[in-house]
């Protein structure tokens, strides 16, 4: 993977047989260890080389300025920066006092593996030194599922030569100094020295590191302790000081013996609680740790997966990559939300700094429909989390003149830090995608709870903000004028389209959550007139479409912009927001991102199968895919309206993101939206999965590439799945009571134990569509790298 023989093509892993200093930074993202609390990027064990250093805590941020060439009312005052915490990732090694590193001396061998199944990453490395004394390094290393504070690494050596003195220094540091990483506007702020010492400790075999943030004003702790393992005579000894604490391990290995060092690191930090506090809690999480042992959070890692994957899994038959990328997408998924526990979901998730750390529209859009139908609980937790940004979204919106919550486009804390406003503040449809991923949530888990304490507080103020931010014309017609939807090539438009039929969507469950809940939706404000307001917003929303071309605008006017010069266009100047000016982006026919497109995967109800044959055609030949996202709903549009050739090439795109580096940006973290949309791609793509109106239906079928895909979802307390083979599809209730679907347009009951084959109908296509010129998505081949 990542255009490189040593990553080889296997169902259940991603493995390295090389090391490459090349794509250093890109291996570090793709085999980093998360749980959605802490992430470890996957840089080597003895710290160097690296491309870029990474330990984050979910939540840990500074604050910037954010400077401005002309301030304007309601700019953010500053800007949020993930940084990078204590590193307690460190173990280094000196072979008869030369350093084990691997730019010296001779390296025999050196493999990587990250097991999706047990959720380890493995590493072995046969190395000698400059002086010819030849070592075994073997490590095994985990973030752990279970124990949402603690990661954890096994680390052995033996040698291969005979007798050898052995120095292990196992490390926690803070303020690692780091590399430039150039002026891509997608990369992270560089902070130097974020961290503020405070305490430090270091006693026995255990080590600690306290710090506090300068601005945001949040205490982060490190504590580390370990279990050692080794021939008579190795000798421990540990110190500290404001920016590393070490536990320095000493022995002479002979033939035949090893030096195993295991080491248990737990994590932890609060914007409320006392130093004193937050070093007990660090404490407290690793004797946890130890009482559990390396053995027993190995064993509760892979319970964690088993059980995952019991409800999640997509098999692939005719295309090998693919069946590894999905796995490996939804992998990092559960890795992302999995312990997040009222956290934002970045849009890197835990794996590298990229976008600052924020969180975007990406989340509801694209990361939590996977969730929804494979681990509904992180679901439950990011929306949580949405709720409890709420007031600050609600001052947000009375600063710009507007009653409800207007959530922001990116943040860490909640507030607002986009700089650019015709692509941060004018976005809001990020509140109708919130609104969406609440709809969708409670359609799939019944959860009644949750929608009164959560749910409706949500529906209701992002409904109040589309009341006040629209208004009816004379007619009686309802506009939202000024806003972007997701194509930010289209900036400050009225009537876009997406955002219409998602706020519409927005107003009338908002309706309907307030009548099936009155006693809470009063204790909000709401009354009936309020709610009939709503309703005739949503029944009189503008939805631009133009007759001549019997086509939707993307917002009104759309088709009426000159054609972007494709043919003028050199394939460098790609993506074309970091070679042209956004005035020139902004009036002329050119998308970004899929938009309209989009609209019709979400809001698949408002559009007539023509009317999707005929958008769908109309906007391909403009859209660049400047955006990760965007490969992922073309896939799933391409597929339903009968083209899945372009359909099966999205679909690789999507899923061959982050593993053969497409956007270029890898070494920041990888995308997982795009690791969302691969799932999509598949689930709702191939597989035709809707979930409107309550009734979950199917209208599958497969690109000739593909001879087979089966997959296991959750719905309502039961789990599913579907099998789909070139002419028909297999539904089986795995366990729960008896459920109705829908099968291309027909409802049946599925019963627990049944299958229920059905055959799928042909569905005519018209001619490919055409794409910009030089920026058709590649055509998809078998994979020729080896397989295992």
């Amino acid at each position: 993977m990542i255009t490189h023989p040593a990553y080889l093509v296997e169902p259940w892993c991603l493995r390295e047989t090389e090391l490459n200093l090349d794509i250093l930074s890109q291996s570090e993202s793709v085999f980093a260890l998360s749980n959605g609390h802490v992430g470890w990027r996957g840089n080597l064990d003895e710290g160097e080389p690296h491309g870029l250093p990474g330990s984050y805590l979910n939540g840990v941020f500074e604050f910037r300025p954010l400077p401005y060439a002309e301030a304007g009312y309601g700019y953010p005052e500053s800007g949020q920066t993930v940084i990078n915490v204590t590193n307690g990732k460190v173990i280094r090694l000196l072979v008869d006092d030369e350093p084990f590193d691997l730019r010296y001396g001779k390296l025999h061998r050196h493999e990587r593996l990250l097991d999706f199944r047990t959720g380890l990453l493995h590493r072995t490395a046969e190395w000698t030194s400059p002086s010819g004394r030849s070592v075994r390094v073997r490590s095994t290393r985990l973030v752990s599922f279970a124990q949402r504070a603690v990661a954890a690494i096994a680390y052995e050596v033996e040698p291969l030569d005979g007798d050898v003195r052995i120095v292990v220094q196992s490390e926690l540091v803070a303020n690692e100094p780091m590399p430039d990483i150039g002026a891509d506007p997608r990369t992270s702020a560089q902070l130097k020295d974020p961290l503020v010492p405070g305490e430090h400790a270091a006693h026995g075999a255990r080590i600690r590191l306290l710090h506090c943030t300068a601005r945001s004003d949040l205490k982060v702790a490190a504590s580390a302790d370990h279990v050692v393992d080794g021939p008579d005579r190795t000798v421990l000894a540990a110190e500290s000081s404001d920016n590393l604490a070490r536990l320095t391990v000493t022995s002479r290995l002979g033939s035949g013996q090893r030096l195993r060092l295991e080491k248990f690191v737990a994590h932890g930090w609060s914007a409320a609680r006392s130093v004193p506090a937050v070093h007990d809690q660090v404490d407290a999480a690793l004797a946890g740790a130890l009482s559990t042992g390396w053995d027993g959070m190995v064993a509760e890692q892979r319970a964690f997966l088993d059980q995952f994957w019991s409800r999640a899994d997509v098999e692939v038959d005719g295309d090998a990559e693919i069946q590894q990328a999905v796995r490996f997408a939804l992998f990092h998924i559960l890795q992302t939300g999995a312990r997040g526990e009222a956290r934002a979901l970045p849009a890197k998730g835990l794996t590298g700094p990229g976008y600052d750390g924020h969180c975007f529209w990406d989340t509801e859009t694209f990361v939590l429909p996977t969730l929804t139908y494979t681990a509904p609980q992180a679901v439950e937790q990011a929306l949580r989390w949405r709720h409890s940004t709420l007031p600050a979204a609600q001052e947000r919106a009375r600063q710009l003149g507007l009653r409800g919550a207007a959530f922001p486009w990116r943040t860490i804390n909640g507030d607002e830090c986009s700089a650019y406003w015709p692509a941060g503040t004018a976005a809001f449809h990020v509140n109708a995608d919130i609104a969406d991923a609440v709809v969708r949530y409670v359609a799939a888990t019944g959860d009644a709870v949750f929608e009164q304490e959560v749910g409706l507080p949500l529906l209701v103020e992002t409904a109040r903000l589309w009341r006040s931010l629209g208004h009816h014309d004379h007619h009686g017609d309802f506009h939202i004028d000024g806003v972007t939807g997701p194509d930010e090539y289209s900036a400050v438009a009225d009537d876009n389209v997406y955002t219409n039929l998602m706020a519409q969507q927005n107003l009338r469950e908002a309706a309907a959550a307030a009548e099936r809940h009155p006693d809470a939706a009063a204790v909000l404000g709401v009354d009936d007139e309020e709610t009939a307001a709503w309703r005739d917003a949503a029944l009189r929303m503008t939805v631009p479409y133009n007759e001549e071309l019997a086509v939707h605008e993307q917002s009104a006017g759309f088709t009426g912009h000159q054609v972007w010069d494709f043919n003028r266009t050199r394939p460098d100047q790609y993506p074309l927001m970091l070679h042209f000016p956004y005035f020139d982006l902004y009036r002329k026919q050119v998308v970004k991102q899929a938009d309209l497109v989009l609209a019709m995967c979400l809001r698949g109800d408002a559009f007539t199968a023509e009317e999707k044959a005929r958008n769908f055609a109309y906007y391909e030949p403009l859209t660049v895919r400047d955006s990760s996202l965007s490969a992922c709903g073309q896939a799933v549009m391409a597929a339903e309206v009968g083209q899945m050739r372009l359909a099966y090439d999205y679909l690789g795109e999507a899923a061959m993101m982050d593993l053969e580096d497409l956007e270029g940006n890898t070494r920041d973290g990888i995308h997982i939206a795009a690791l969302g949309g691969t799932w999509f791609a598949l689930v709702a793509g191939f597989g035709g999965m809707r979930d409107q109106s309550g009734s979950l239906t199917f209208a599958p079928r497969l690109p000739e590439q593909i001879g087979r895909l089966a997959f296991t979802m959750v719905y309502r307390g039961r789990r599913l799945r579907v099998e789909i083979t070139g002419t028909t599809a297999t539904y089986t209730l795995l366990d729960g009571e008896a459920l109705e679907l829908g099968h291309c347009g027909d409802a049946f009951e599925l019963v627990p134990g049944t299958p229920v084959p059905r055959a799928i109908p042909p569905l005519p296509a018209g001619p490919p569509p055409e794409q910009p010129h030089g920026r058709c998505p590649a055509t998809r081949k078998a994979p020729q790298r080896l397989k295992r």
